[in-house]
């Protein structure tokens, strides 16, 4: 059952795939801000996707996110999420996320609940 104050945390160690440099989002081989963002959506997500009804999923609708320490390639990171807020369909989420020596970037992430089938052949409609 969905409530406020689930709790989600992933480990990730930063490999070359994960830098700015890699991913486009700047010149340097440390942590990328996208890949902060796809590891706090993953946290997210997954500290919820048990209490949902079968055939629901969550989809990533809103992400505030201050990055603010680098991370070099090697070093591990812990993002950790809470569930704060539920309304109808919409979830909030707090992040923090660790290097190995301090925080590296915190936030607030929203989600919704849908229904994972009649999301799909919506977006899949597109191509129509």
């Amino acid at each position: 059952m969905l409530k406020t104050g689930i709790r989600g945390k992933l480990e990730r160690t930063v490999t070359p795939e994960l830098t700015a440099e890699a991913l486009g989002s700047g010149l340097l081989p440390v942590f990328a801000t996208p890949a902060v963002i796809a590891l706090a959506e993953e946290t997210a997500w997954k500290s919820v996707a048990d209490e949902l009804e079968e055939g629901q999923g969550t989809v990533g609708t809103r992400m505030e996110l201050s990055h603010i320490a680098a991370t070099p390639v090697g070093m591990a990171v812990r993002c950790e999420t809470e569930l704060t807020e539920i309304d109808r369909r919409k979830l909030v989420f707090t992040i923090e996320v660790f290097d190995e020596k301090e925080k590296i970037a915190e936030g607030r992430h929203e989600r919704f609940i849908i229904d994972s089938a009649k999301f799909l052949a919506k977006a899949q409609g597109k191509l129509d």
